[in-house]
This record gives C-alpha cells, sequence and structure tokens, in this order.
C-alpha cells in the first residue's frame, strides 16, 4: 500500500491551485528503470487512467500507475523543501540491490 503524507497533500493542493486545477490530482507512474531501480514520473491530470490506483488525503487526489503501485508498495509520498531543494520524495520500501555483477558502481546505495 502506498500512503500520503499531510505536507504533500498540502503541497499538491497548492499548486493544483495556482495551475487553476482543484479537481484534478497528481498521476504517478513508472518513468524508466536503470541498475539502481525504477524512475518515476508526476503528470497533472484531470482523471485517472482505467487500473490506477486512487488515493485522496485531505482533498488532494493521488493516481498511480497499477503496475508502478506494485513497485511503490510500503512507500510513502512526501514532500520536501529545505531551502536548497523541494518536491516530491518516495521514503519507505525496499532499495535495489546492485549485485556483484552490476554495472551501476558507486552510482547505487
Amino acid at each position: 500500500m502506498v500512503t500520503v503524507s499531510d505536507t504533500a497533500s498540502e503541497k499538491t493542493k497548492e499548486i493544483l491551485s495556482a495551475e487553476g486545477k482543484t479537481d484534478w490530482g497528481l498521476r504517478f507512474f513508472t518513468a524508466g528503470s536503470g541498475c539502481c531501480g525504477p524512475s518515476y514520473g508526476i503528470d497533472i491530470v484531470e482523471n485517472p487512467v482505467d487500473g490506477d490506483n486512487v488515493i485522496e488525503k485531505n482533498g488532494a487526489k493521488f493516481y498511480i500507475e497499477q503496475a508502478t503501485a506494485e513497485k511503490m508498495n510500503g512507500m510513502e509520498i512526501d514532500f520536501v523543501d529545505d531551502g536548497d531543494k523541494q518536491g516530491f520524495v518516495l521514503t519507505g520500501g525496499e532499495a535495489p540491490s546492485c549485485g556483484s555483477g552490476s554495472s551501476c558502481g558507486s552510482s547505487c546505495g
């Protein structure tokens, strides 16, 4: 199961309001994969795609592509703003393993 932090839901509402799309949501999908695991993408969309997992938190809507939801199982969607960087992040879940035969070297882990 994927969860959403209060901070992520509030920031989502703020972003959608600024875009004039208060009834829309954020859709998470797998945008590619490398030796360190999947990369995720986010779009602002009006409606979920058939099969998407739908999460509503504090009035914000999150749509997660079905296959992506399986990869994100046990993770939380959060939003961080530490002054130097800000954005949505995924926390929790299992880190991918870069076994000894991996070509990713120090870029993973």
